[in-house]
This record gives structure tokens, sequence and C-alpha cells, in this order.
């Protein structure tokens, strides 16, 4: 073989794995210091799924040390999927501010409201502080914004079973758009009165911000509606405006 050949075969080659190599990544982190949720397994094998089917690769972790400046810049977004209580230390809490201040991605999964009370700035960035929940339940959710990517598939009235948050704090000012309510006279156990917001996204601190309450069962990680919610709220994270 000549080196002619021989070059251009490595050429091809290199191009090929650049190809076959996904342009986007996020860390789900899974971290939890107090209620541990036994769906956290299917909901790292569901986000793996989703990364495979739509391109963005997908790394996991429950080590909070990975929150540190050099680690993080090669992550479009990062997804607290079911953390709870303190879970970041001093140093990885300022390493993630920077973070999104820079452009990155937060998508936050459940108890993600369930997870740092004493960091303010998290809590403007998650949007609400988790107060308490009835038993799981049958529920009526109302899709407030279907012109969104986590919820344009969506029906106008979804009604679904899972376990259903109150919040003692909602920080959700005029940047934060609220894409799903529920309708608090379909169960049993609601203490938001009539305006309950379960879903939100907005621009924040120079970075992307994205949270669904749902999430608590094994069998969410298994209904379509809910995955196609969850994917559209990680691309938005990742920065995907039309994916």
């Amino acid at each position: 073989m000549n080196k002619q050949l021989l070059l251009c075969l490595l050429l091809v080659s290199s191009v090929t794995m650049l190809a076959a190599q996904p342009a986007k990544k996020v860390l789900v982190f899974s971290k939890t210091a107090g209620f541990h949720h036994d769906a956290i397994p299917e909901g790292i094998a569901a986000i793996q799924q989703l990364g495979s089917l739509h391109g963005f690769a997908v790394d996991t972790t429950t080590d909070s040390t990975k929150f540190n400046s050099d680690n993080l810049k090669q992550y479009n977004a990062v997804i607290f999927l079911n953390t709870t209580m303190n879970v970041l230390g001093q140093a990885e809490q300022v390493a993630f501010e920077k973070y999104i201040q820079d452009g990155g991605g937060f998508a936050g999964v459940h108890s993600a409201t369930d997870t740092e009370y004493d960091w303010p700035w998290y809590n403007k960035l998650v949007g609400a502080q988790f107060k308490s929940h009835p038993k799981q339940q049958e529920a009526v959710l109302n899709v407030v914004d279907k012109n969104f990517i986590a919820t344009k598939h969506l029906p106008a009235t979804w009604k679904r079973w899972d376990e259903w948050y109150n919040f003692k704090s909602l920080q959700l000012d005029n940047d934060v758009h609220v894409l799903i309510t529920i309708d608090e006279s379909s169960y049993q156990g609601g203490e938001n009165g009539n305006y309950h917001p379960m879903s939100w996204y907005h621009d924040f601190d120079g970075g992307r911000a994205f949270y669904t309450e749902l999430g608590h069962t094994k069998e969410s990680y298994k209904d379509p509606l809910y995955l196609q919610h969850l994917l559209g709220g990680i691309q938005y994270a990742m920065g995907d405006t039309n994916p």
C-alpha cells in the first residue's frame, strides 16, 4: 500500500470517527443526601436511551467533585435527576454558578426542588422549594403552553399517575415561563391553590433552566408522553431551540 493511499484511508477513518461522536453531551447528577428515589436507575437508563436516539452523549455521576470548572465545561447541560438535600460543597456551588453564567444549561427532575434549600442562587435557578406531597394518585395536568419543545406534543389536559408536590416557595418571576399546572380539584392533597405550576423554564443568569415536577415513579420512565416531555426540557437546556 503506497503512502498516499494509506493517508487517504487514515483521513477517511478520522472523519468517520468524528462524525460518529455526538455533538453534545450532558451530565446526569443523581446524588442524594435525603430521600433516595428507587426510580433513579430507570431515569438514568431512559436519559441514556434518549441520548442514543437523539444524538447527545450522557455521562452519569453521584460524585459532587465532578462539579469543577475543568470538568463542567465539556457539558451542554447538567441534569439534577431526583437529587435531595445538600449535594454540593461550597467550591462546587461556585463552579456550578460559573458554569451557568458561562452559558450552561440545567434540567431539574422531580426532587431537584427538594435540594439545596440554603443556596438562594439554586432556589432561583430551579424555581421552587418542595414542601410536602399527598399519596401517589392520578391527577389532571393542564398544559398551558403548547409552543415549547417539552410540551408541544402533549394534550391540553393530561391525566396521569405520579407523586404531586406542594411547594413552600415558588420563585416564578416574570422571566419564568410556566408550561404545566395541576388541577387541585382532580386529586386530594393539593395546597398551592388555583394556580399550581408543575413545569417551567427560563433563561437564568447567562444560562438556561428547565424543571419538571413529574418523574417520581419508575413507570414514568416508560411513558412515551413523559419521555418526550423530559427530552424537550433537556434539549432546551442544551441550547437546542429547534430540535
